[in-house]
């Protein structure tokens, strides 16, 4: 048998480090719990590369004593904890005592820290464990600690590190939710140089989430309130039509600290049902207060995994606040128009005027084509400009090709003792419409089979395939550009993959203020869902990945946005030529998501299913 090593000190503290430290972020989220422990209300978040290289953290907390910054870098010393008894009341974000120790183990920690009831500050410095300097300092009250080549002495865990951008997206994520759970705090965050945004310190959550998601994860946001004596639960939650297509919007507190909870994330998602689109999800920003002893939050390292001693109630406090929220709301999309030149308009529209211009639009005359009339665009609102556009480039030639018009289907010859549909159904290629059933599946006859296919499932996939296989995704620009304001993590995302986006047909520019505007989308694409589209494809962005896939997972969403949607109705030619091209390809057969595309029942199964043969 090998003989058993005690191992040493400094092995076992960069050991205990990556219980801990896995990444820049994860120390940045240690520290920032301590700031709040030390009643900060001012916190500054600064990185560069991602944290790789450098951060530096300052808050105007309580301040750490001279007599106490060495021993606050040793492994599981706190003050937050003094007996076996304090762990069933732990109401401190931090209580372990290892984020300083774990941080110093694996890079160079500078700190500077001034106590409240002392004269002087003190300076200390400490490299992989082992201590550099130490003396008085005239710094500010509250602490500053600046931590350099994270992962330097273990260039094993470093290799695991992934490029800047995802790192310094995955420390944007940490900085967002720490400020969306302290809404009294101010936090500002620096990125290579540049700040990405400032957290107002006016207690107002709505406020906060606005400075930090951006405006559209506020705007559709419902109140959501509810207190059952026991367990409290209030926060926001989106509005039914304004679910997306992704969970990465949903963040969970429990007593002020951010909690990954399977038993909160369904309840709340049960309380939608019937209410979202399948394939939707909510996006919710809920805080849970509830007695200390009622959860154990010292189940795994990062704290965010918790316990609860009664799963039921913590599931059934939170459908009710949700599900009130929602029923209470009378949210529903609306059409606006902002612009006051557009209610003007209408306003001083008369009779003859609308007569006019309708005949100009509507009547042209051989004598005087409609490309060549002329109106006062000071007078037209936008959109009715745009559809003017289009039908002066679209009317003459479509005139010109009427009266060679022939339809697309013709119906059938009839032969004699010929079986034929009760309702004229038109033919292609072998390929017979039956029907449409709820609005969403297709069925057809082909030869001796009937198919039923999903008509969105099946358009997304056609869509997709159709621009995974052009060299250069088509791109159409877009008559009026759209400004889309988001999160500081997914606009730091964006300005740093204007590349891959552009590959993926998107142009966009910066626009200052966590804002892009958005000039050109894939043709494929509607303009009603360009802004959906940026955001959802900087939320993959900020989780990063390779290229390729980058471009793929945009491309699923497009041809999600694209694809004719479940419920819409269909004219009976739209439903025939999906159909055909389905089944008429070897390619389509699942959708980008992975489900089925359609099924097959051979005629011999259905004939079975009756008796008509054994």
């Amino acid at each position: 048998m090998p003989h058993i090593n005690v191992l040493s000190q400094e092995l076992s503290e960069l050991i205990a480090a990556g219980e801990v430290v896995e990444r820049p972020a994860s120390a940045i989220k240690e520290m920032i719990e301590n700031s709040l422990d030390a009643g900060a209300k001012r916190i500054t978040v600064e990185i560069e590369r991602g944290g790789i290289t450098y951060i530096r953290i300052t808050d105007d907390g309580c301040g750490i004593s001279a007599a106490d910054v060495k021993t606050a870098f040793l492994r599981h010393a706190t003050s937050k904890i003094k007996s076996k008894a304090d762990l069933d009341k732990i109401s401190t974000l931090g209580f372990r005592g290892e984020a300083l120790a774990a941080t110093a183990a694996v890079s160079r920690v500078e700190m500077l820290t001034h106590a409240e009831d002392e004269e002087y500050g003190s300076h200390y410095c400490i490299e992989g464990g082992k201590e550099t300097l130490f003396e008085e300092s005239g710094c500010p009250k509250g602490t500053t600690i600046i931590v350099r080549d994270i992962f330097y002495n273990t260039p094993a865990r470093m290799k695991f590190l992934k490029k800047d951008s995802t790192e310094g997206a995955a420390v944007a994520a940490v900085v967002e939710r720490a400020a969306i759970s302290n809404p009294d705090v101010s936090f500002k965050f620096i990125r290579d140089g540049k700040q990405i945004f400032v957290s107002p310190a006016v207690g107002d959550l709505k406020s906060t989430i606005y400075s930090v998601l951006g405006r559209e994860f506020t705007n559709n946001l419902l109140q959501v309130k509810g207190d059952n004596t026991v367990i409290r639960v209030t926060g926001f939650c989106s509005a039914p039509f304004a679910c997306r297509a992704s969970r990465n919007g949903q963040y969970i507190y429990l007593n002020r600290r951010l909690v990954i909870s399977k038993t909160v994330i369904a309840a709340a998602e049960q309380a939608y049902k019937n209410s979202v689109m399948v394939g939707k999800f909510p996006a919710f920003v809920l805080f849970l207060d509830m007695p200390y002893d009622q959860v154990d939050v010292n189940v795994h390292p990062a704290k965010t995994e918790v316990r609860f001693a009664d799963e039921k109630a913590v599931f059934s406090a939170v459908y009710a606040a949700v599900k009130s929220a929602i029923l209470t709301s009378d949210e529903r999309p609306q059409f606006t128009i902002n612009n006051e030149k557009k209610s003007e308009f209408f306003a001083n529209m008369d009779t003859n005027r609308f007569k006019q211009m309708s005949a100009e639009l509507d009547t042209p005359t051989k004598k005087e084509p409609l490309k060549n009339t002329r109106l006062n665009e000071d007078n037209i609102p936008f959109f009715l400009r745009k559809e003017f556009v289009k039908e002066v480039q679209n009317r003459e030639s479509r005139f010109e090709k009427k009266s060679d018009f022939t339809p697309r289907y013709t119906k059938p010859e009839i032969k004699e003792n010929a079986v034929t549909p009760i309702e004229e159904n038109p033919i292609t290629e072998g390929v017979i419409l039956i029907g449409e059933a709820f609005k969403t599946y297709i069925i057809v006859q082909k030869g001796e089979s009937v198919f039923i296919l999903d008509k969105h499932a099946c358009h997304e996939r056609i869509i997709f395939n159709r621009l995974k296989n052009e060299t250069q995704i088509e791109s159409q620009q877009l008559l009026s550009p759209v400004t889309v304001k988001m999160s500081a993590r997914q606009y730091s995302a964006v300005l740093e993959n204007e590349g891959t986006l552009l590959k993926a047909g998107i142009e966009l520019e910066d626009f200052g203020n966590e804002t892009v505007i958005v000039r050109a989308v894939p043709a494929a694409l509607k303009n009603e869902d360009v802004s959906d589209i940026v955001i959802e494809a900087a939320e993959k962005l900020a989780f990063g990945g390779k290229e390729l896939s980058l471009i793929d997972d945009i491309l699923h969403t497009v041809a999600c946005k694209a694809a004719t949607k479940a419920g819409y109705i269909s004219s009976r030619e739209e439903l025939l030529s999906l159909a055909n091209e389905v089944l008429s390809s070897k390619d389509v057969f699942y959708c980008p998501h992975g489900r089925p595309v359609a099924f097959e029942m051979k005629r011999s199964e259905l004939e079975k299913r009756f008796g008509r043969i054994q």
